[in-house]
């Protein structure tokens, strides 16, 4: 997989891709339109972050970049690639309960409190991604 040089696109499939952990000075894409909404990111090695319509949906630390992403009301999937183990942060439901999946495996089980935000690690390394799907239970 290789990072987004354009910061922020749309797939065929209608999926989103964003995200280069290559900058090493912060990049931003403000006013992206993407299914009637408007997207912003902002990416550089030490952070990703989206927001949709002006609400946080995506955060990491270090920097990712993140292929085919597709949110529902059932939850959210992507997939993740990083040059180093990242902490990535969602902008979900609040008190909610979501199952996290890492390459199809169950990573278990977190709850969100009324910030709505949830939050986990991946393992990552340079060149391989990571399928994350958070499904909504």
């Amino acid at each position: 997989m290789a990072v987004v040089k354009e910061l922020l696109r749309t797939e065929p499939d209608g999926s989103l891709s964003f995200g280069n952990y290559e900058e090493q000075t912060k990049q931003k894409l403000s006013d992206y339109e993407y299914q009637g909404s408007l997207c912003k990111v902002k990416t550089f090695r030490e952070l990703t972050r989206l927001e949709i319509n002006e609400t946080f949906v995506y955060e990491s630390v270090p920097g990712t970049t993140v292929t085919n992403m597709k949110i529902s009301d059932a939850g959210m999937a992507f997939d993740v690639e990083g040059p180093e183990d990242a902490q990535i942060t969602l902008g979900v439901e609040e008190d909610t309960d979501y199952q996290v999946l890492f390459d199809n495996v169950n990573a278990g089980h977190i709850m969100t409190g009324m910030g709505g935000k949830l939050s986990f690690s991946v393992e990552l390394s340079e060149g391989t991604k990571v399928n994350v799907r958070v499904i909504r239970k």
